[in-house]
Parts: C-alpha cells; sequence; structure tokens
C-alpha cells in the first residue's frame, strides 16, 4: 500500500514538474508578446533589428537639415606644449550631434598639469554651442613628452540666429600652478 501511494505521489510529482518546465518555457513568447502589447519593453526593438536586415529608423527631427554652419577650430597655448585641433573646420547642421578631436603633447622635460578654456567668435554663439563632452571640463596631468587626444563633442542649438553662418571656438591651453606668467592685464597700463 505503501509503495502505491508512492508511486502515486511520484507521478503528481512529475506531472507538476513536467508543467514548470512548459509553463517556464512559454514565458518568453507570453513575454514578447505583451511587452509589444504594451509598449514597455525596450529590448524588443533590438529583436526586430537583425543584423543584415534593413530596418528604417525613426529620422532626427531636431537637425535643421535646411542651415548648414561652419565651425572652425582654434587653438592657444599659453606654454611650451603642442596643442591643436585634429581638423580645422568642419559643416554641422544644428541639432546634430559633432564630435572633434584635440591633440596635445607635453614636450618639456618635467611633468605638468593643464587645463582649457574655451571661448566662441561671435559671443553671441556660445549660449547656443552645447558641449556634452569636452577635456575642458578637467584638468589633466601629462608626463613628459606625454601625447594625448581629447574629444569634444557638441550640438549647436537649432535656436541660434539664423544669420550665423559660422562659429568659431577657441581654446587657450594653460599650466595650472605652473610658471608661465600671467596675461598682461590692460585696463591697468590703459588707466596709467
Amino acid at each position: 500500500m505503501i509503495k502505491r501511494e508512492n508511486f502515486n505521489m511520484l507521478k503528481k510529482l512529475g506531472v507538476i514538474v513536467l508543467g514548470m518546465f512548459c509553463f517556464g518555457y512559454a514565458l518568453v513568447p507570453i513575454y514578447k508578446a505583451i511587452c509589444e502589447m504594451t509598449g514597455i519593453n525596450v529590448l524588443a526593438l533590438g529583436d526586430r533589428l537583425i543584423p543584415g536586415a534593413t530596418a528604417t529608423l525613426p529620422a532626427n527631427t531636431q537637425v535643421d537639415r535646411t542651415r548648414t554652419i561652419t565651425v572652425e577650430f582654434d587653438a592657444n597655448s599659453r606654454g611650451p606644449w603642442h596643442f591643436k585641433p585634429a581638423q580645422s573646420s568642419l559643416q554641422v547642421h544644428p541639432g546634430e550631434l559633432t564630435t572633434v578631436m584635440y591633440e596635445f603633447q607635453n614636450v618639456q622635460n618635467r611633468t605638468m598639469s593643464a587645463q582649457a578654456i574655451p571661448s566662441y567668435a561671435p559671443a553671441q554663439a556660445g549660449a547656443h554651442f552645447n558641449k556634452l563632452e569636452c577635456f575642458c571640463f578637467s584638468q589633466y596631468t601629462l608626463a613628459p613628452g606625454e601625447k594625448k587626444q581629447w574629444p569634444v563633442a557638441f550640438v549647436i542649438d537649432t535656436k541660434l540666429s539664423k544669420d550665423v553662418k559660422t562659429i568659431t571656438l577657441s581654446y587657450t591651453f594653460f599650466e595650472v600652478g605652473g610658471k608661465t606668467p600671467p596675461v598682461p592685464d590692460v585696463t591697468k597700463s590703459a588707466g596709467a
């Protein structure tokens, strides 16, 4: 009698295990169906973008393709090192994310810490030149002879006046705490 009860219990447990396996196996398609219906799963979008398949992504409506602005890149340094943009200019559309690189080399025989300060021309462009990533946000320490490349990722606001056709982004790179003399104060010498 005990063997028969054990055998019946084993059959019931087998049915439960089989049911749990089937339920777990069915969860993936059920999950995908629910997520597609509700639109709450970001991963379901990735399943549709299969490599090699032609997929059309929605256009970025924040980019103003009717306008082109020339952005010129300038680099100034106060000290004995090399600092320059990887390219002198490029053309961008307002609202378009763009990245450019700046190159720096410490040509001194000592370690130095430095930082860059940006400026814009025309001045009104500064309020519309949004940097998302920039080496000017931090100070850097470079060993003697060390070379670095740093990115500047930016977007020009579409609200920039339509008469602005060219923007110059200029960086002045200077040593922090170094022996480089300060810039002369022309306001003091003009009043003397």
